[in-house]
């Protein structure tokens, strides 16, 4: 939305199509075409490579990249199978990394590009109980440094997010398992979790998509191989 907002052309992808109508029903007109769905499972890194280069010949160069693919299923690493984790791997890092290779050439001939990635805070520390996810999250952010390092001479800027927690329907599944294992409430699970961030509240989608619409702006070109954390300032304390 903050794109569209701000007069970009957007295309979503992803494996719902009911979500996808959803949203491109919300977004605002622009000048120059029609915002489009890509209808692919990201879990597919072969379709996706074909379906984006598909997409990027019949539309020309994309500028902006926004990587945003679902966190893998709860539960301790230790528990997990070598085949969970290297799902998740190919999911996320590599999908990712097929479909910034069908969109590169574009920028570089533009001499724009913007690649961001929404990760996690566990980037920076595991959280407890997410460990395929804070596997696959620090991959992705070695990945987002490195692209940053090789890509930046063309006026190709890199970075990513970390949010913290917000109130999305992923953060609610997860309060509920927590308080499902302590035998606990969701309020009060709830409660503990808002008790860790400084600003004192769960943030909000829209704060997040605001600075990933910043990080895609041409007012952002000196800002690269940043993961900036968007979680009320509970990174910034964990260890106070």
């Amino acid at each position: 939305m903050q794109l569209a907002t701000r007069g970009a052309r957007v295309i979503i992808s992803g494996r719902n199509a009911e979500g996808l109508e959803k949203v491109l029903k919300e977004l605002p007109a622009v000048d120059g075409g029609s915002h489009e769905m890509l209808l692919q499972d990201h879990a597919d890194g072969n379709a996706m490579e074909l379906a984006m280069d598909g997409f990027v010949a019949k539309l020309g160069a994309v500028h902006i990249l926004v990587i945003n693919s679902g966190g893998p299923s709860p539960g301790f690493l230790i528990d997990a199978n070598a085949e969970d984790i290297g799902r998740a791997i190919h999911q996320h890092v590599c999908t990712a990394q097929r479909v910034v290779q069908a969109c590169v050439s574009g920028m570089r001939g533009a001499g724009f590009g913007r690649i961001v990635a929404v990760t996690s805070t566990s980037v920076v520390t595991p959280i407890r109980g997410l460990g395929v996810s804070n596997v696959v999250r620090a991959a992705m952010g070695n990945w987002i440094r490195t692209l940053a390092s090789e890509l930046g001479r063309f006026s190709i800027t890199a970075n990513a997010v970390m949010p913290g927690a917000t109130k999305t329907g992923r953060f609610d599944a997860l309060i509920q398992g927590r308080a499902s294992r302590a035998g606990s409430s969701v309020q009060v699970v709830e409660q503990e979790t808002v008790a860790r961030i400084p600003v004192g509240r769960i943030g909000t989608p829209e704060e997040i998509a605001a600075v990933v619409a910043f990080l895609c702006s041409p007012e952002a070109s000196f800002v690269n191989g940043a993961i900036v954390p968007v979680d009320g300032g509970q990174l910034a304390v964990q260890n106070l």
